[in-house]
């Protein structure tokens, strides 16, 4: 699949990121390929949302490239990203609480001007998440937190993204509801959409991912097939319990 592809989708190269006098990420190197889920892995405060902050223009990188589709965009504004067809659903899931679930979704479409299509992609994200469309004209913050969650991804999904960057998305929920987020997450893919993760929940992610990168304090420590990853002892001592 990916790996014989010449140029990945996205690729950071010696990627460093500060916040104030703190190192948050230190030479970071890591390669998405078309159609792959890759996931970071790592503990609190590794440089996992950074690396994805640094990604969607968040935060501004102090050294190093992100490169997409061959693309040089570490200079972008985040509404440019966006365009370019990368959008990030950030930690904490951040809806609109006081709007309803349909204006949420369609204030992800921001960025795109056919209403017939935005049309469309409401009906998709409707059918990808039932529990939304029997929700569509309740306020966001009445939803509960699984349902939240979904929201987020799908409010994601209407800027028609190749890139999905996807943080924490299992925080605070209760098992089977992030049983049902990672069926969703998984069969994403089969619409085309590649997917960048960080994952508290290490044994799910890898579970789930194609290849992961383990982080820590800013450092890239491992990376690999997850499949390899999931056996390694390290990985096993540190984040699998």
């Amino acid at each position: 699949m990916a790996e014989s592809q010449a140029i990945p989708l996205l690729e950071i190269q010696n990627l460093c990121v500060n916040y104030g006098g703190i190192q948050a990420l230190q030479s970071v190197n890591l390669t998405v390929n078309e159609g792959e889920i890759v996931t970071l892995i790592g503990a609190n405060g590794a440089g996992k949302s950074t690396t994805l902050r640094a990604i969607s223009k968040l935060v501004s990188p102090r050294s190093g490239k992100i490169i997409y589709r061959g693309r040089d965009i570490t200079r972008r504004q985040a509404h440019e990203i966006v365009k370019l067809g990368i959008a990030h659903c950030p930690e904490g899931r951040r809806v609109l609480t006081r709007q309803t679930v349909q204006d949420n979704l369609e204030l992800g479409a921001y960025i795109r001007s056919n209403s017939f299509e935005i049309k469309l992609d409401l009906q998709r994200q409707f059918q990808l998440f039932p529990r939304l469309a029997e929700r569509r004209h309740q306020l966001a913050g009445t939803l509960s937190g699984g349902e939240q969650q979904m929201l987020a991804i799908a409010r994601a999904l209407m800027s028609r993204p190749k890139l999905l960057l996807l943080d924490e998305p299992s925080l605070g929920l209760a098992p089977a509801i992030v049983r049902e987020i990672f069926s969703i997450i998984k069969n994403l893919r089969q619409t085309g959409v590649t997917i960048l993760l960080v994952e508290q929940n290490a044994h799910l992610a890898l579970e789930i991912s194609d290849r992961a990168y383990v982080l820590e304090s800013g450092f890239v420590t491992l990376s690999g097939k997850a499949s390899d990853l999931i056996e390694d002892e390290r990985v096993r001592q540190a984040y699998l319990g």
